[in-house]
């Protein structure tokens, strides 16, 4: 009895024991069957991955490969001349002082110069120096502005052939694109080669062998170490360090140059000291043609043109021989030249940052630029162009275009009564600019007086979608934020330049028909051959009453209104003027002044302000 018992104690505890393995292995079995399959899936999640990432290199490879660049093999020798309205020569670019040299007789103190100041890494990168980039931001963000750019000579060769002088990620993309191309199409010799032969260094000289005899009177290949650190510092900004205006900031600059050589190891203690040490003697009068570098704002503008519109490069509008027509008016060009340099005709800055200003004259029955300017102090060429490329809230110049001439489509007329009373719409309460309200005033006092309350409740009752869409067919660019009652004021939130302003005004001189503004009329190239021309666009923007209507009350604004101080005697001036305000706390003051005008043969438009506001700075 006893041994049945153990006998069946043992069965058991043999079933328990099997059923325990048996449970072991069944979990052993369902683990290895996990693994495989989170293996599975992360075998399929790297073969998607190396997929989409041979698909991005394949599109890659694909942009790069689908660059055009043989502009770079265009030889450099003819200038381009510029006509004017009148078909007489104008301006040159480059003015024959190009001289294409092969780098084996460039020295190599100037060639280290470059690549020392322009790009360290130049022979280590493949067209873009991704650790220069974050060294450049890494500095711009500690200096708290844009102290240092991260552009490699191969990219500084892309965008002064193949583009324009834009700050956006699409022309940044396009530069990356060809700087690749560039790089897997040429040796570094060539590359540089191509940049000393291309590159601007002031004084109407491309190229280092203009350079060389511009400055100095001798031939590229008899540079010495310092005069080749001042060549090459000059390319930062050509017209700034010119060693014949601005000897000691040349000198300043050489100097930098030389640092940055020994830094890196082009030349040693003594070669640095003994550069340093050296007085150059500098042509103070080189030997220019008296076209060159005329007009040099007009022709800045021009040369984006003919980029931009007409498909043109940089090196074909420089080094093509081109003969490119104009709407310039010589006299006018020069009167607005002479305003810019009169310094005592704009207002002083309390701590020595300009007021700057730009400025553009247009006919308003072809939409031809007759003349322009982008700014105040020393031009740079192709830099920052005020006329054409700020973009600036307009203020009380878009009470016309956003308000008055879409109530003056739906029945309203001048003398019209409008509310001039506190007002909540929404939470927003626009105040006049003296803080009174009125009661009740004509259209016609609304405007000359630049009434802020009136207006915003105007466009209130046409409803703010009749003004977006006025503004659309005045051909202004908007932005989804700009829908709200403050675009009545100009509360815009990306702005307008002057020439899209003066485009918009000149709807009212031409009865109510727009025409895009441009500068060129006609290229030809070296051969006579004619290789573009403008073709006009006529766009109606308004009925030819409510054009008059508009400039029967803009003539109100200099007549009696706030544009008064425009008034010439004895002619009929129509316009508007307005302001910003500073968005600084705790600091009043305006931030940007403008002022639109017009007569039937010409309109005008023109910003006054800082480019930077710096903190605590008003006028």
């Amino acid at each position: 009895m006893e041994k049945r018992r153990k006998r069946a104690a043992g069965c058991e505890s043999y079933n328990r024991d099997e059923e325990t393995g048996g449970n072991i292995v069944e979990a052993q079995s369902r683990q290895q069957m996990r693994q495989t399959r989170r293996r599975r899936c992360w075998l399929q999640a790297l073969v998607v991955a190396a997929l989409a990432l041979a698909a991005v290199v394949a599109a890659l490879e694909w942009a790069i490969d689908r660059q055009n660049i043989a502009a770079l093999e265009t030889p450099l020798p003819a200038a381009t001349i510029i006509y004017d309205e009148h078909g007489r020569i104008a301006s040159k670019l480059a003015a024959a002082n190009i001289e294409e040299v092969p780098i084996d007789r460039v020295p190599n103190y100037f060639l280290e110069a470059i690549v020392a100041t322009e790009d360290r890494r130049f022979y280590e990168h493949d067209g873009v120096d991704y650790y220069g980039l974050l060294r450049a931001m890494w500095r711009n963000i500690r200096a708290g502005a844009w102290v240092e750019g991260g552009s490699t000579i191969t990219q500084q060769l892309a965008k002064n052939v193949f583009l324009t002088n834009e700050k956006t990620l699409t022309r940044k993309w396009k530069e990356w694109l060809i700087a690749q191309k560039i790089e897997r199409t040429y040796s570094k010799q060539e590359i540089l080669e191509m940049y000393i032969n291309r590159i601007y260094f002031g004084a109407g000289a491309w190229g280092v062998a203009s350079a060389a005899k511009t400055y100095f009177g001798k031939d590229v290949s008899e540079l010495t170490l310092s005069e080749s650190a001042m060549l090459a510092g000059l390319i930062k900004a050509p017209s700034a360090l010119s060693p014949v205006r601005h000897y000691d900031k040349a000198v300043a600059r050489r100097n930098v140059v030389l640092s940055l050589m020994k830094e890196q190891g082009y030349i040693d203690d003594q070669e640095w000291i003994a550069a340093k040490n050296e007085h150059i003697a500098i042509q103070q009068e080189p030997k220019r043609d008296p076209y060159a570098g005329k007009y040099p704002y007009y022709v800045d503008e021009l040369i984006h043109e003919a980029i931009a519109q007409y498909g043109l490069t940089q090196s074909d509008v420089l080094s093509g021989g081109l003969r490119i027509y104009t709407e310039l008016d010589p006299n006018m060009q020069q009167a607005l030249e002479a305003v810019y340099a009169n310094d005592s005709l704009f207002p002083s800055s309390p701590d020595g940052v300009p007021v700057q200003s730009g400025a553009v004259l247009l006919d308003p029955k072809t939409g031809g630029v007759k003349a322009l300017v982008g700014g105040r102090g020393r031009h740079v060429f192709r830099g920052f162009n005020r006329a054409t490329e700020l973009r600036r809230q307009p203020g009380s110049t878009l009470k016309p275009l956003a308000v008055y001439t879409p109530a003056l489509e739906q029945g309203y007329g001048p003398f019209s009564l409008l509310k001039d009373e506190p007002l909540n719409l929404g939470g927003y309460r626009p105040q006049n600019y003296d803080h009174t309200h009125r009661g009740t005033v004509t259209m016609y006092e609304a405007i000359i007086h630049s009434l802020n309350v009136p207006a915003v409740w105007l466009l209130n009752e046409i409803g703010l979608d009749k003004g977006m869409e006025a503004l659309h067919r005045f051909g202004l660019p908007l932005e989804k934020e700009d829908r709200q009652l403050g675009i009545a004021l100009g509360g815009m939130s990306r702005g307008v330049s002057p020439l899209e302003m003066a485009e918009a005004y000149a709807v009212f001189a031409n009865d109510g028909v727009r025409l895009d503004g441009h500068l060129i009329t006609k290229i030809v190239d070296a051969y006579g051959r004619k290789v573009a021309e403008w073709k006009p666009r006529r766009t109606v923007v308004t009925s030819k009453k409510v054009a008059q209507q508009m400039t029967f009350l803009l003539e109100g604004v200099i007549r009696e209104g706030t544009g008064k101080r425009a008034a010439i005697p004895g002619r009929e001036l129509a316009g508007k003027t307005g302001s910003t305000e500073m968005t600084i706390p705790g600091i009043d003051g305006v931030k940007d002044q403008w002022m639109v005008g017009y007569t039937p043969q010409l309109v005008g438009a023109l910003w006054l302000g800082y480019f930077r506001p710096p903190f605590g700075l008003v006028y």
